[in-house]
């Protein structure tokens, strides 16, 4: 089993910029590829970004050029930075860790709670 913990959410103003951090922890080596997604108040939950282990990425083209994905020295850790926030950002951000061979996902993934991101105009 993988527990997954965000932080650094935040009010901010639009233009500005949050860190957003995910620590994993229990069953690391079941998962080799470590991602964020984002869910805005009657929407469905998108893709924001993922890394693998062999640190091969992959962005939303909405956040493409503004948010930048990386795993911290520590192997437990993620990182999304994120800047040039637009209100449309607003949403609840999720860690999302899985496996997977290939392009093929692996069995279930593991959830975070969520941190919450506001932007305003």
């Amino acid at each position: 089993q993988v527990q997954l913990v965000e932080s650094g959410g935040g009010l901010v103003q639009a233009g500005g910029s949050l860190r957003l951090s995910c620590a994993a922890s229990g069953n690391i080596d079941s998962i080799n590829r470590l991602g964020w997604y984002r869910q805005a108040p009657g929407k469905q939950r998108e893709l924001v970004a993922t890394i693998t282990n062999n640190d091969s990425t992959n962005y939303s083209d909405s956040v493409k050029g503004r948010f930048t994905i990386s795993r911290g020295n520590a192997k437990n850790t993620v990182y999304l930075q994120m800047n040039s926030l637009k209100p449309e950002d607003t949403a609840m951000y999720y860690c999302k860790a899985d496996r997977t061979f290939g392009t093929i996902i692996i069995g279930i993934p593991y959830w975070g709670r969520g941190t919450q991101v506001t932007v305003s105009s």
